[in-house]
């Protein structure tokens, strides 16, 4: 069955009507703010479904944490998953970070899973050929193409020593951690992001560690006196990141006291790069768990200043530190700067920080519903995205608990938990549409990691979502009429994924803009290629590119429903139309 023909099924059943009726009363019979012209959806209800497609894509992945009955901290943490194209096809191919059996207590033999996309709906498990099929604890992931030849590359964090797996061009991967010189840094590893923070052409590398733990350093934790629990992270020591300066000849540099990155206080877990001052120098955020955040202003000339108290991002509007989990930056009231989402603990709520210009953020989760939704919820993996392609980003935040008892401890807080979907509705106000758009979607969850990417090449984002110790679920987004298109950044003077990239788009809504990057919510990287919605629009009247190298490029007016690949040098090099069901 075609997806419009599972879209009229549901909506001739009043399926749709039924949940979306009360959600439209105050939208119907008008447009999006976000694209004049765009579709507004009617009484029929909200017009995207996420339908789960994870068997039939052929994706058969579930997490092993090694959980044996001792609770070990790390056990709580992943797992992390990507889109990114190994193969340079063009299309989006998918790694799953897995962990292991701890020694001593073998049950079975799991790895990480590399699924190459088969351009039909469906996906490959590679991972054998790919020789990627190496045990270790992994927790999460980030892919670049760090030595400029073409390919993408992977760097897998977990507990112990984080693995930098090079791309040999034939399909297949070689460990290459000592030999870039990332051997011997062993730690509780979580989130990394590749960027180039000196844009010298030649991406680094941010890694996020949480707290010092090892078996042999393993503390008892309880809720009752006598059963162990997981312990908070406030029962052991923070540790520093970590940030690798690529050297341009395959090897990197410790760089991370001499950046003045180095905070043996930290406890961190998720990582967003953002030029939030809008300077062309890329900053990095950092959400620390039961630690104050971290925002590290670029000051260009190698080094960093933290500046998260001062901007308004370093604790909750009570002055609390929360446990952070994930976190996203762009820019979702299309103000022209970019702002911040953070997920947070059960009863801290997410975190949506309203960048202000001059540096300084607000918090605007209290006032909204992504505060109101998300209080009793545990937020891990965000992002924003387009859903609906109407001109406005939206949010998702993956949700699951850390302790399969909670109920008994706090009636109203799951396990198991619903992710949400909060849809931009404009002005800075959002609602949460997860029981609209799904029922698959809406089933509650032990969730973590999520990432984004157009896997059908149909022009619109499908999901990607982990769970701790259980499956992974693929969503593909069904049933939208707006358009779009999408950019494919190729550097040249730039690092070869043109990671750091600002690209512009002018509508007759006004500017929008995006950067192209690696890392951001949890664990976990969406691909590359950014994704325009246009609405009702069926073209843009130009596009900009600011590479990182300084290149400023135009193009002029380009047509939607297409993929451009964008050359630093020689502009459109490649034009992809979609594959519309």
């Amino acid at each position: 069955m075609k997806r419009r023909d599972v879209v009229a099924l549901l909506m001739g059943s009043g399926v749709l009507g039924t949940l979306g009726g009360i959600y439209y009363e105050s939208r119907k019979h008008r447009a999006p703010e976000g694209i004049p012209g765009a579709t507004a959806a009617g009484p029929a209800g909200f017009p995207i479904q996420f339908t789960d497609v994870t068997r039939e894509s052929g994706i058969l992945f579930e997490h092993n944490n090694g959980a044996f009955g001792q609770k070990y901290l790390p056990e709580t943490l992943g797992s992390g998953c990507t889109f990114f194209d190994y193969d340079s096809d063009g299309w989006p191919d998918i790694l799953l970070v897995n962990g292991m059996d701890w020694p001593g207590h073998e049950r079975r033999r799991t790895t990480m899973q590399l699924y190459r996309n088969n351009r039909n709906g469906t996906f490959t498990d590679v991972t054998r050929q790919a020789r990627l099929d190496v045990e270790m604890y992994g927790i999460g992931v980030a892919a670049a193409d760090y030595d400029n030849d073409g390919f993408e590359d992977l760097y897998i964090t977990g507990f112990g020593q984080n693995r930098l797996f090079h791309n040999n061009g034939d399909g297949t991967f070689n460990d290459a951690t000592g030999r870039a010189g990332l051997g011997g840094y062993e730690s509780l590893s979580t989130s990394a992001a590749w960027f180039d923070y000196d844009r010298d052409g030649h991406l680094d590398l941010l890694v996020a560690n949480y707290v010092r733990w090892s078996p042999q350093q393993d503390i008892f934790c309880s809720l009752d006196g006598r059963t162990k629990s997981y312990c908070t992270p406030q029962a052991y020591p923070g540790t520093t990141c970590w940030l690798f300066r690529n050297r341009g000849d395959g090897t990197f540099e410790d760089v991370t006291g001499k950046a003045g990155l180095h905070d043996p206080t930290s406890k961190s877990l998720g990582v967003t790069v953002i030029d939030y001052d809008m300077d062309g120098w890329p900053d990095v955020f950092i959400a620390n768990d039961t630690q104050p955040n971290k925002l590290y202003h670029n000051n260009r000339n190698g080094t960093f200043s933290e500046t998260a108290v001062s901007a308004g991002v370093a604790f909750s509007e009570d002055g609390a530190a929360r446990a952070g989990m994930g976190a996203d930056a762009a820019d979702y009231n299309n103000s022209g700067l970019p702002s911040l989402v953070v997920t947070n603990f059960s009863n801290e709520m997410v975190g949506l920080y309203r960048n202000e210009g001059h540096g300084f953020f607000i918090d605007e989760a209290p006032r909204s519903a992504v505060g109101k939704s998300s209080r009793l919820t545990l937020g891990f993996g965000c992002f924003f995205f387009d859903v609906d392609l109407d001109g406005r980003l939206d949010l998702l935040v993956a949700n699951g608990h850390i302790d399969s008892t909670i109920t008994s401890v706090e009636s109203r807080v799951s396990y198991a938990e619903s992710p949400h979907l909060f849809y931009n509705e404009g002005g800075g106000q959002f609602r949460d549409v997860s029981k609209l758009v799904g029922p698959a979607f809406a089933t509650p969850k032990v969730a973590r990691g999520c990432a984004y990417a157009d896997f059908d090449n149909d022009g619109d984002l499908d999901v990607l979502m982990t769970a701790n110790n259980g499956p992974v679920s693929m969503y593909r987004n069904d049933g939208g009429v707006n358009h779009s298109l999408r950019f494919r950044t190729v550097g040249r003077k730039s690092n070869a994924g043109g990671i750091g990239t600002v690209v512009r788009v002018w509508t007759p809504a006004g500017m929008r803009w995006q950067m192209v990057k690696s890392g951001s919510s949890y664990l976990s990287q969406s691909e590359r290629t950014v994704t325009f919605g246009l609405g009702a629009g069926t073209e843009i009247e130009r596009a900009r590119f600011e590479w990182p190298s300084g290149t400023i490029q135009e193009l002029g007016e380009l047509a939607a429903g297409r993929t451009y690949v964008v050359d630093e040098e020689k502009g459109v090099v490649e034009t992809i139309p979609y594959q519309r069901p």
